[in-house]
């Protein structure tokens, strides 16, 4: 049979809700139904999404899989019915922390001056790929190992770490730091969307404590605390500054790579490669 949107939509409210009991309600629609739905669009794609042996679902490996897929789907087609859509399309552009740090704002002001009938709208999105694997954005800023396959990317910079620390603590008194300058420390980690791992670390040498927290703002709050150090990149602190914060070089950890990703397998925003050019020239401009 044909598939409708309504298969999409009731498989994502089955992965989000973990039941089918809960997500029949949210759909306002009964459990033999959503259950056929389900394994229409099963017998559709000849794969099996979610496993049924357990009372809690889980997704198989091509639930996953097909998870993001299904709401990058959904959430071309809510753009396309949206009625502003007709007469303007903004460029929607996602980050997890730090956007294009101190040339974000000189981003969006070149974006506005040469580009003024396509909105830019810059949105923080505290997930690895800041929404882009689930259709929230149209590209993303992504710093370190990309999660999702299937994304074109371009390389904007190479990042260099930096050690932040709880003002007056006594690492804020040197000029630059090294990892074995904070092994000693707590050291708070973004378990959702950062890149510092205790692998940065030799084996024998990482700290024994750990903070793990979900979101920027828990990140700086813990260190503005005192109950933790952290470790980020030079963009951090041109957009996420705090007064009981400080930043310093920390000068024997590899760069961080940042890029520019979009979808390379779906339609995507027409505006992308004059978005790509711009940072790349706002980005040289400031060295």
């Amino acid at each position: 049979m044909t598939m409708e949107l309504r298969h999409l939509r009731a498989f994502l409210a089955i992965a989000e809700e973990g039941t089918i009991t809960r997500a029949a309600a949210r759909l306002h629609t009964g459990q033999p139904a959503l259950s056929r739905t389900l394994r229409q669009l099963e017998t559709h794609l000849g794969v099996r999404l979610v496993d049924r042996s357990t009372h809690h679902l889980e997704l198989t490996a091509a639930g996953r899989t097909f998870r993001d897929k299904a709401a990058a789907a959904l959430a071309a087609v809510d753009t396309a019915l949206d009625p502003r859509s007709l007469t303007t399309l903004p460029l929607r552009l996602g980050h997890p922390w730090a956007a294009l740090g101190s040339q974000t704002v000189p981003l969006l002001r070149r974006w506005d001056q040469e580009h003024p009938d396509v909105p830019l709208e810059l949105r923080r999105v505290d997930d690895r790929t800041a929404g882009l694997a689930q259709g929230r954005v149209d590209a993303a800023l992504l710093r370190g190992q990309l999660p999702v396959r299937g994304m074109a990317t371009e390389l904007l910079a190479e990042e260099d770490r930096v050690a932040v620390l709880p003002e007056g603590c006594d690492l804020a008194n040197r000029s630059t730091l090294t990892l074995a300058d904070l092994a000693p420390w707590p050291i708070a980690l973004n378990t959702v969307a950062g890149t510092t791992t205790l692998d940065l670390w030799p084996a024998a040498a990482r700290p024994r404590t750990t903070i793990e927290v979900i979101n920027t703002d828990e990140w700086l709050t813990t260190i503005a605390a005192g109950r933790a150090v952290g470790i980020s990149t030079s963009a951090t602190p041109g957009l996420h500054t705090h007064p009981a914060i400080v930043y310093r070089p920390l000068t024997d950890a590899p760069p961080v790579p940042l890029f520019l990703a979009w979808h390379r397998d779906i339609p995507t925003h027409p505006a992308i490669p004059a978005l790509v050019r711009l940072a790349r020239e706002v980005l040289a401009a400031a060295h």
